[in-house]
């Protein structure tokens, strides 16, 4: 077995203006957000504790995910309330698990930012096979000149984190998602601002601690910008949309481009949805004609608009550029 902790603290800077009100880790993917979608992850591979490491509009999952019997999980809530970077938020999250019942049980954490398709079991397992402190999924990329880039040996052990660099001495890189040996918690200082990747798994490796790469080139994909968000969507799905439940589409209307269409959508007659992400409860009324746009939930798109690559939300005066 293995408890999760899920970091879904961060501002999401570069989503602007899709985060301006919600968090990015609740941007909707294929009609569920981010977040669920690494919840079904975790679940797949038996985890049934999970802390949500939450900071920036915190108060925005609670109602969503509540105590996580929906799946059949118990979920737990963080708050960060001042920013702790990424081991940091790890810590503060960590003081949710009770660390006297978890032994050897390992701690498998999520970046909130990332859409992986790989073998969490298998991960885990690797893990334990290799008696491990730490363990990343690493994948190949074709160039990992902007990434830090992660050499390891021939057993799999890391040998160095390396910065970005022109000449990467290999295009392994960090895929975002760690399993530790619950030890390795208490080397990182309660409430101190600490980077994981620049120095804690640094500073394990420089001590001689086990840190493995676990390598499977599975689907993969940081969604940390506007046109990644709008790519992993139209990957998730099959077909030319998809509409979660409760949502209407006239006969007449057209939607196609892999739209993404959230709960309850109404499209009426005559209307054109075109690669674009629908969110909850959205009206989009007769002749309105839509492509590559973010409606963000609750809003009602007039008749007859027509917008490209736009930000369209009830609360705002004027639709927003998407980059």
């Amino acid at each position: 077995m293995a408890v999760g902790i899920l970091l879904v603290g961060g501002f999401g800077t570069r989503l602007k203006p899709l985060t301006s009100e919600s968090p990015k880790p609740m941007l909707p993917v294929a009609g569920l957000p981010v977040t669920e979608h690494q919840i079904l992850a975790a679940k797949r591979a038996g985890i049934k504790t999970l802390v949500l490491a939450t900071s920036y509009l915190s108060e925005v999952f609670t109602p969503y995910f509540g105590d996580g019997s929906k799946w059949d999980m118990k979920i737990l809530y963080a708050l960060e309330k001042e920013p702790l970077g990424t081991g940091g938020a790890i810590r503060n999250a960590a003081g949710m698990l009770d660390f006297e019942s978890l032994g050897d049980e390992p701690i498998v954490v999520f970046n909130g930012d990332v859409l992986s398709r790989h073998s969490i079991a298998n991960q885990i397992e690797f893990h334990q096979a290799k008696n491990a402190d730490a363990t990343l999924h690493l994948i190949d990329v074709e160039d990992a000149r902007a990434f830090g880039c992660v050499p390891t040996d021939d057993e799999g052990r890391v040998t160095a984190f390396l910065e970005k660099m022109d000449n990467p001495v290999t295009n392994s890189i960090n895929a975002g998602c760690y399993v530790f040996h619950p030890s390795v918690l208490d080397l990182i200082p309660l409430g101190d601002v600490v980077s994981i990747e620049r120095e804690t798994f640094p500073a394990l490796v420089e001590s001689g601690r086990p840190v493995f790469g676990y390598k499977e080139q599975a689907y993969w994909l940081d969604v940390g910008t506007p046109a990644a968000l709008f790519k992993g969507s139209r990957d998730l799905i099959e077909g030319d949309f998809h509409a979660m439940a409760g949502s209407s589409i006239d006969p007449s209307a057209v939607v196609t481009g892999k739209s993404s269409l959230g709960r309850n959508v109404t499209v009426s007659k005559g209307a054109v949805i075109d690669d674009c992400i629908i969110g909850d409860n959205v009206k989009i009324e007769n002749g309105a004609h839509l492509s590559h746009c973010f409606v963000f939930r609750d809003t009602i798109i007039e008749a007859g608009l027509e917008k490209s690559r736009y930000y369209l939300s009830s609360s705002i005066s004027e639709p927003i550029n998407l980059p």
